[in-house]
């Protein structure tokens, strides 16, 4: 099961992000009919407020939700998407155009942080048709090991920044999809908040009116600010990924 980013009042957590049950949809018309919130349903299910907004505003919104019908719309959609019988057939064209396009995101990827095979995997998958591959596929793509290809996605996937599904061949498939850049930014107010925490029980263990801990506390404000922020950010724009 995947995990999903979530925002809470302790900062940032991961949930856990699979399909939802008839269960699930039933609690969900429930706490709806009781008056409450996305968020405070997505508490009482562990769920990601995002995937209550998402299934009840696909599904009728909050006036017109019926668990009934949502389950059998859900599994309409995923019968009509199931996987074709063709799997590494979709390859971009091997072309300067397409080598160049990969290469820039590769690079910007690496400035950001990433070592450089994780980058290669990630774009790799960014420039793909259907956001997933096998790992064979990106043996083959790649043209590395796969112990290669092993060591990267689990980076990968310890960042929140692919997913893992089995296709019809029963393989894992590694995908993504608009919102790692949203998981993204999250991930780093997380690390802002973090230093933020260290830098303020720094003050507060050195003194904040010594030079030390004046430079400790300063350093705290900021980067809880700019956290703070860039989560204000992130959801601001989050429906620009979702079109």
């Amino acid at each position: 099961m995947n995990a999903r980013v979530e925002i809470c009042g302790e900062g940032v957590r991961l949930m856990p992000e699979g399909r939802l049950t008839l269960e699930d949809r039933e609690s969900i018309a429930q706490g709806l009919a009781e008056g409450l919130g996305f968020a405070e349903i997505s508490r009482l299910l562990g769920r990601p407020t995002s995937t209550i907004s998402r299934e009840v505003n696909r599904n009728g919104g909050a006036g017109g939700y019926r668990p009934d019908q949502a389950h059998e719309a859900t599994r309409e959609r995923a019968r009509r998407q199931r996987p074709k019988a063709v799997e590494s057939s979709e390859r971009p064209p091997a072309d300067d155009r397409t080598q160049e396009v990969e290469g820039k995101l590769t690079d910007v990827l690496v400035a950001s942080g990433l070592t450089r095979m994780s980058a290669r995997v990630l774009a790799c998958l960014c420039l793909t048709h259907s956001g997933g591959l096998t790992a064979a596929d990106l043996v083959q793509r790649l043209r590395v090991s796969p112990a290669s290809i092993s060591k990267a996605v689990g980076e990968l996937e310890v960042m929140n920044l692919i997913g893992r599904e089995r296709n019809h061949r029963r393989r894992d498939r590694y995908i993504v999809d608009q919102e790692i850049w949203y998981r993204s930014l999250l991930a780093s107010a997380q690390f802002n908040t973090n230093i933020a925490k260290v830098a303020r029980e720094s003050a507060e263990a050195l003194g904040r009116s010594t030079p030390a801990g004046a430079r400790m506390n300063a350093m705290s404000e900021f980067f809880e600010q700019v956290g703070r922020e860039t989560i204000a950010v992130a959801e601001r724009y989050r429906h620009i990924l979702a079109r």
